[in-house]
């Protein structure tokens, strides 16, 4: 089962990533199995996943035997390997519809493009059992949303998410088979996803790529930090970054994600020495760079006010309608909080040069 959502300073969920979403199964059959439908099978095997579910991961590839992706009506046979990817489920908290508001991109029979708001939890956990953007979509869009065995299933719709206090797009499945097809998407790693960062620093390279290992920080467990390759616990994580504006103490970053860890990029971009601007899990929330006199610190801080939080956004994301069968791509715009610090420190950085 998924691990339980834990809490940063009381408040910020521990969001997983993208890839922590789904339950990565594999099962060696024995030796002394009767042939058996895989979809019965795998029924008995796999906590709180419906046969319908069995069958539309099936569908959509994500069954595979020795290798290969097999139909629901496949036979096991005796020391057959048996691989499957399903989105992980919970039971823990019973769900309400809650009249909140939310901001759709689009929407069509399949699925929801949302552009989140910061400050909304993706779905209920620890100290979160309400308000959240799966109470709203319950609202919203009713609960025929894909929820497996059980309609207190916490998840409804939901193949990624993005942290509380990170803004953006999000993508919302509501039917079941095209949910396991995107699920898919995401483990190929074959989404499109691009974020703007403000990070401290001014960062030495135009480009550059992150390829270090993620886990839990090992003193604080609702924290992640980097790990070398092959550490106990650490998963891997890729990031592509580009230089779109510099202010010489702060730096406006695009982030390309090729994997979708917990905390990614705000790990990422600190291992390099650039955290991202008042992110206070992160230590980007006190000056990095620059003086500490007290006219800067004043304008620090003023930014600080202006976007009380990390300054991420999820602009792009793209994918493969799997019912439509096209590409889809879409973009969205800084949030006022974002774009306002971001003029402040290009007002500032300009009058610095200009005398």
């Amino acid at each position: 089962m998924l691990q339980d959502d834990t809490t940063i300073d009381g408040a910020d969920e521990l969001e997983e990533g993208p890839e922590e979403l789904f339950l990565h199964t594999t099962i060696k059959v024995d030796k002394g199995q009767d042939p058996l439908r895989i979809d019965k099978f795998l029924l008995n095997r796999l906590e709180n996943v419906s046969r319908s579910r069995i069958q539309n991961v099936a569908e959509a590839g994500l069954v595979k035997v020795n290798g290969l992706p097999v139909k629901v009506n496949y036979k096991v046979k005796p020391l057959d390997v048996i691989t499957v990817l399903v989105t992980r489920a919970s039971h823990e908290y019973s769900l309400d519809p809650e009249n909140i508001p939310l901001d759709i991109v689009y929407e069509d029979e399949w699925i929801v493009i949302l552009n989140k708001q910061a400050g909304l939890v993706v779905h209920p956990g620890s100290g979160n059992h309400t308000g959240t953007l799966v109470n709203a979509i319950l609202y919203h869009f009713g609960k025929n949303l894909p929820t497996g065995k059980n309609s207190s299933d916490i998840r409804p719709g939901l193949v990624h998410r993005i942290d509380k206090d990170t803004t953006g797009l999000m993508i919302i499945a509501k039917d079941e088979l095209v949910m396991a097809q995107l699920a898919k998407q995401f483990y190929d790693h074959t989404i499109q996803r691009r974020y703007v960062a403000l990070v401290w620093g001014d960062v030495k390279e135009d480009e550059g790529t992150i390829n270090v290992n993620l886990g839990r920080n090992l003193r604080f467990r609702k924290k992640m930090d980097v790990f070398p390759d092959g550490d106990s616990g650490s998963k891997h994580a890729i990031t592509h970054y580009k230089v779109l504006e510099r202010f010489g103490y702060v730096t406006l970053v695009e982030c390309k994600l090729e994997t979708g860890r917990t905390h990614q990029i705000r790990v990422h971009m600190k291992s390099i020495g650039h955290p991202l601007f008042n992110d206070a899990t992160y230590g980007g929330d006190e000056i990095m760079k620059g003086t500490i006199y007290s006219k800067y610190k004043q304008f620090v801080d003023n930014c600080f006010k202006l976007i009380p939080r990390q300054a991420l956004h999820a602009k792009v994301l793209g994918f493969y309608h799997p019912v439509l069968k096209k590409e889809m791509l879409f973009e969205s715009v800084l949030p006022a909080d974002m774009e306002a610090v971001i003029e402040k420190w290009r007002g500032y950085f300009k009058n610095k040069i200009d005398k």
